[in-house]
């Protein structure tokens, strides 16, 4: 082989060795490079992972925060008695407003009949210990002359009839004051008794008149939730409050008027029981002087 050839080989020898380093110093470059990729996304997208994340979070914490705010400007401060009913509805205060007056006509007419009934029976007792110790008609009508009480009304119709009767049978004339002293006796148990229809209805309707407030508070309760669109008591608390406050009032107002019902128509039934033991001291002095008046002519008879 020649000079040349050899040269010519040790040429493309080297070459190929040129190149095949190129080639795999180029490889390691990519093999590098490939692996180091991920890292960079990796790098990248971990930064905007929390910018995604922080939209998602944002508006939880905006609506935690609007929804105090919303119930806190919605809601009443004052959870007074007086604050409830001044933030009450309409209805409610119409409510309300008439069990407090339901409340002071029941108290007004304990007060009144109280007096009423004290003095009554004060004087019905003077009257009828001057009828026991009269002998006649008149003489107890001479002891009871000022007395205007009904016992002294009593006396007062029995003379009139047997004035009016001149020469009566006895047994006509009593007949006849009888009927005339039930009369008596029945107008002024309405006269003592009048109030009492009144206290009735009061303790009959007064916790129905609250019923029905707390049902229609309970309800504008249930329209807030609605419209709020949220179950917070919070949200509902007030009015609940409000309607339950009605309520309240009607046993306020029903629960006296029961009672000073059911104490005065004991204390009227013994009125009533004065006014007969009246009645009967009455007939007992015209059955007296009936005798008088029948004994002499009965002896004149004979």
């Amino acid at each position: 082989m020649s000079i040349k050839a050899l040269c010519r080989l040790r040429l493309g020898a080297a070459t190929l060795g040129v190149l095949a380093a190129v080639a795999i110093g180029t490889a390691a470059l990519a093999q590098s490079s490939v692996p180091g990729a991920p890292a960079t996304s990796q790098a990248v997208s971990q930064p905007a992972a929390p910018q995604s994340a922080e939209p998602a979070q944002i508006p939880a914490v905006t609506d935690a925060a609007a929804t105090p705010t919303i119930a806190n400007a919605s809601l009443p401060h004052d959870l007074s008695p007086w604050g409830m009913f001044l933030s009450a509805d309409i209805v409610v205060k119409i409510v309300m407003v008439g069990l407090v007056f339901a409340s002071l006509v029941t108290w007004t007419v304990w007060l009144a009949k109280n007096l009423e009934l004290l003095k009554a029976r004060r004087r019905a007792r003077k009257a009828i210990v001057v009828l026991n110790e009269a002998r006649t008609l008149a003489e107890a009508n001479a002891r009871l002359r000022e007395n205007s009480e009904t016992v002294a009304r009593l006396l007062r119709t029995a003379i009139a009839e047997v004035q009016a009767s001149p020469h009566p049978d006895p047994e006509a004339l009593k007949e006849r004051v009888s009927w005339l002293l039930e009369r008596v006796e029945a107008s002024a148990s309405r006269r003592i008794g009048r109030g009492m229809g009144l206290l009735a209805s009061i303790g009959a309707t007064a916790p129905f008149v609250g019923l029905f407030g707390t049902v229609w508070g309970i309800m504008n309760s249930f329209i807030g939730i609605s419209n709020a669109h949220t179950t917070n008591l919070a949200v509902v608390a007030p009015g609940i409050a409000e309607a339950l406050l009605a309520t309240a009032l009607g046993l306020f107002a029903a629960i006296p008027a029961v009672v000073i019902y059911n104490a005065f128509s004991r204390a009227i039934g013994g009125y009533r029981a004065l006014l007969a033991d009246g009645s009967a001291l009455v007939m007992r002095l015209l059955s007296r002087d009936c005798e008088r008046v029948s004994t002499p002519m009965s002896r004149a008879a004979e």
